[in-house]
């Protein structure tokens, strides 16, 4: 079997699709894409097919290696996820080839269902409660929300103060079975971080996500120390070897993107090294099916797996959501806030080729907003 075709297709709201085509008609999908540079991403897929047209698929190991150091140069996000979608689409052949779900030949499932939470927004105290009650009627057991929106560089009191309001009223309706995650989004700096978890605390948060930068990692080991919240991160760390000192800093929780760091094969690897170091396991995932479909099949064979992001009725999704291209969207049926785990091969998921070609036509330029503060300087969004 030898690599016939790869093609990718932009698809609304912001994400992009690959496909791996063989000369005996296996196809494999993936979803390489860094949200609002998606066109950068498609043109270094391009690039990476040079190689990859003519091999075997099977040899996915060799692949991996050779896509992320033949270059002279490496890494960075817009490589790292290209290879990650060009990883998940063959392991989608892979699975298909020999007739076993992903996670099967990743060692075999440690679990039959995987939890997953739902996304409730938090950039403001509006409608918080109303959302978190939708979720939990809807079954989900967890959620996540924004801490704050725009933040001045040393969160003001009221601000401060707004975070702790936010959290509040979400757990005044999930009660103390039910947990929430708080997103910072990086939005904070170091001391307001600090001061700002201290007070978040008696909430209880199930964890505090990227409560710094990537580029303040100097500074994590302190923060993790004085936080009394567990601290997550990772969505914009690309491989084993940026997440080796963030583990070395005590975060409880590891969050590698399967469509940024590498696929499933590297973050196969991340999720080991987060066992050395006793942390858990929570794949980022704000994107679309293939991307979820991936991040599962970890979930299911990961032993340190936590919990799973998925983006059904999150705030980014207004031209497509994530049941759009899927033929059979029972894989995302989620029952009393979990996926339950198949024995599709690959991946696990049907992908609407005629939708996916369609929306392609129409494509999207999806660029995250550009916030700045009251005196007109940049502002992290």
């Amino acid at each position: 079997m030898k690599i016939d075709r790869v093609e990718t297709f932009l698809v609304p709201p912001r994400w992009l699709f690959c496909r791996v085509e063989t000369d005996e008609g296996v196809v494999g999908w993936g979803e390489p894409v860094v949200e609002g540079r998606a066109e950068v991403v498609r043109a270094a897929v391009d690039v990476l097919a040079e190689y990859l047209v003519g091999q075997d698929p099977l040899r996915i190991e060799d692949h991996w290696q050779v896509m992320t150091k033949a270059g002279f140069y490496r890494g960075g996000p817009v490589l790292s996820s290209a290879v990650a979608g060009l990883d998940q689409a063959l392991w989608d052949i892979a699975g298909k080839a020999y007739g076993a779900p992903v996670h099967a030949l990743l060692g075999g499932p440690v679990r039959d269902r995987v939890r997953v939470y739902a996304w409730v927004g938090g950039d403001d105290l509006s409608h918080i409660a109303e959302q978190v009650a939708a979720q939990t009627e809807a079954g989900f057991t967890a959620v996540k929300m924004n801490a704050a929106g725009r933040t001045s560089p040393m969160a003001t009191a009221a601000e401060t103060a707004a975070v702790v309001e936010r959290v509040a009223a979400a757990r005044e309706v999930l009660g103390p079975h039910r947990d929430v995650a708080v997103d910072f989004h990086g939005r904070f700096t170091p001391a307001g971080a600090r001061r700002v978890l201290a007070e978040l605390a008696p909430l209880h948060p199930l964890f505090a996500e990227e409560p710094l930068l990537p580029e303040h990692g100097g500074v994590l080991p302190a923060l993790v120390a004085a936080s009394p919240v567990p601290v997550a991160t990772g969505e914009r760390l690309y491989g084993r070897a940026e997440f080796l000192p963030v583990l070395g800093a005590g975060v409880a929780v590891a969050q590698p993107d399967l469509s940024h760091a590498g696929g499933i094969s590297e973050v196969h690897r991340i999720a080991s090294l987060a066992d050395v170091y006793g942390a858990q396991l929570a794949p980022h995932c704000p994107l679309g099916p293939i991307a979820l479909a991936a991040s599962l099949q970890i979930a299911f064979s990961a032993p340190n797996f936590l919990i799973q992001e998925q983006s059904r009725g999150i705030h980014y999704n207004k031209d497509a959501d994530l049941l759009s291209y899927l033929v059979d969207t029972e894989p995302f049926n989620f029952v009393d806030g979990h996926a339950h785990r198949t024995t599709a091969p690959g991946l696990g998921v049907s992908v609407d080729e005629d939708a996916v070609r369609a929306a392609d036509r129409a494509g999207h330029r999806w660029r995250n907003p550009l916030w700045r503060h009251d005196d007109g300087s940049f502002a992290e969004w």
